[in-house]
This record gives C-alpha cells, sequence and structure tokens, in this order.
C-alpha cells in the first residue's frame, strides 16, 4: 500500500500531462477549418485576371470643323487590347484603337465656315495605356455583381495624317504647310484618354462593355487648321490652292495673309464611342494542402 500512491500520482501526472499534449491536437482541426475557409474567402476576394477584348464603334473629333458638340461622331473606329484585372475595383490595360475622323465647312450651319470652304480626312492610330476603376466590385463568374460602371484614365501616342481632296486627287496636307510653317507639323501627338463606361458579365467568363472616351492631344493640327492664312506668295501648285478654298466656288478668295483661318482656341480632342465584348482568364492565387 506504501508504493500504491506514489504511482498514482505519478500516473496522474502523465494523464494530466498527455491531455495538455493532447488539447493542441484536439484543436487543430478547427482551426484548420478556419484557416481553410478564410483563405477559400480570401482567394476569391482577391482573384486576380487575364482579359482579352475587341472594340467596334465610332470616331469623332471636336476642333476648327467641330468646335462645341462632344458628341458628333464622323467615322468608324476599332480595335483590340489585353488587361490586367488586380482586383474587383482596380485594372490596367494595353489598348490599340484605329479610327477615322473628318469635317466640312460645306455642311455647316455657320455661314462663316460655310464661306471658308475647307474640308479635312484623317486616320487615327493610337497605342495607349490605361487604367480603370470599377465603382462596384466586379469579378467576372465568381463575382456577386453582374455590373458596374467605371472610370478610365490613362496616357496614349496618336499617329494622324489629314488629307483633302481636290480636284478628284487627294493629297496630304501636313508636307503642304498649309499656314506657312516653317516646318511640317509632326505626324504623331501624345494624347491624354479619359471616360466612363458600363461593364456587364452577361454569361461566365464573357463581358459586354460600352463606353465613351475622349482624347485631348498636344497638336492643333488634327484637322490641319489652326490660326491664320498663309501668305500665298510663299506658297507653290496644291499648296496654295489648299490653304484658301474660300473662293472655289464665288471666285471671290477671302484668305488674304494674317487673317484668321482656324479658331485659335488651342489643342484639338478625339473621341472614341466603343462596343467591346471581352473574355476574361481568372487566376486565384490559393494555397495548395
Amino acid at each position: 500500500m506504501g508504493n500504491r500512491r506514489p504511482q498514482l500520482l505519478s500516473l496522474k501526472i502523465l494523464t494530466k500531462t498527455a491531455t495538455c499534449k493532447l488539447q493542441p491536437v484536439l484543436r487543430m482541426p478547427k482551426f484548420l477549418l478556419a484557416f481553410i475557409l478564410f483563405t477559400v474567402v480570401m482567394c476569391k476576394a482577391n482573384a486576380q485576371s487575364w482579359e482579352l477584348g475587341g472594340t467596334l464603334g465610332a470616331a469623332g473629333y471636336i476642333g476648327d470643323f467641330n468646335p462645341a458638340n462632344p458628341v458628333k461622331f464622323s467615322g468608324i473606329a476599332g480595335g483590340a487590347f489585353v488587361k490586367r484585372n488586380f482586383n474587383g475595383y482596380l485594372s490596367a490595360k494595353i489598348s490599340y484603337m484605329y479610327g477615322l475622323v473628318s469635317g466640312a465647312d460645306s455642311v455647316s450651319t455657320n455661314q462663316q465656315y460655310v464661306n471658308r470652304n475647307l474640308s479635312f480626312s484623317s486616320s487615327l492610330s493610337e497605342l495607349s495605356l490605361i487604367g480603370e476603376f470599377n465603382f462596384i466590385k466586379y469579378i467576372p463568374e465568381i463575382g456577386e455583381n453582374r455590373f458596374t460602371p467605371f472610370i478610365f484614365a490613362g496616357v496614349a501616342t496618336t499617329a494622324y495624317n489629314p488629307k483633302a481632296t481636290y480636284k478628284g486627287l487627294e493629297y496630304e496636307l501636313r508636307p503642304l504647310t498649309t499656314e506657312g510653317q516653317q516646318t511640317p507639323y509632326k505626324g504623331s501627338t501624345i494624347a491624354i484618354p479619359y471616360g466612363a463606361g458600363i461593364k456587364f458579365n452577361f454569361s461566365g467568363k464573357w463581358n459586354f462593355i460600352a463606353d465613351l472616351g475622349y482624347r485631348s492631344t498636344f497638336t492643333p493640327y488634327l484637322d490641319d487648321v489652326a490660326q491664320a492664312y498663309a501668305n500665298k506668295a510663299q506658297l507653290n501648285g496644291v499648296a496654295r490652292a489648299l490653304s484658301d478654298r474660300s473662293g472655289e466656288k464665288t471666285g471671290v478668295y477671302l484668305g488674304t495673309a494674317g487673317t484668321q483661318r482656324g479658331n485659335y482656341r488651342g489643342n484639338d480632342t478625339y473621341m472614341f464611342l466603343g462596343f467591346t465584348l471581352s473574355y476574361t482568364f481568372i487566376t486565384q492565387k490559393c494555397p495548395a494542402f
């Protein structure tokens, strides 16, 4: 009997020690379950994706032939992009857009423009880097929201080449220096894209996007018209004819050297109205168990 008390005491100590050592193990399944659930939720919330899309729409511009109407479109537009969606709110894309714009004084309701009688057409070839912000959390297929309005802004480089038709032939206006420039203006410009739109996840990973975006340029010569008439004595041939076309119908030419030819309002703006179909490739960075 004298040896049983130490043995019972040792057994209790061992039992208590073993129980203490087992408690973390017993708690582990609950902790592991909670961790898995937390990870799944975070994984879904932090889903990232690549997106590819194609756009069709219309192009227009604001300048000497359209000084005030922000939704006047004069040609078609189209393009494609690759986009990185960082989360449900922020994304960035590299985009290429091509569009056609034009203007003619002959169709103006302003008699002063009709008398000037100038015209132009130009292609626009734009490569841009644009950031987007969604107002509502938007993750195609796995997200709770099927649509969101969004805004965007970025930077672009745009090539342009204004032309005019004279006696049945089309001429590039830039090399003609129709306003008497010492050297031709550049055929490309930096532009600042900005605008807004709406996205709709209509099926699985497929999206429909409609947006209207403006591009503020750093040139007044998208349309080849900016300031004053040149001294015609310093121009030759077609350049002289296309610098002042006011008398082609009336025989009376109004463009004396130094008088107003353009509106002196600064740089031109162009815009794209786009309707886009895109596909999203969802990638989720989740730990493996």
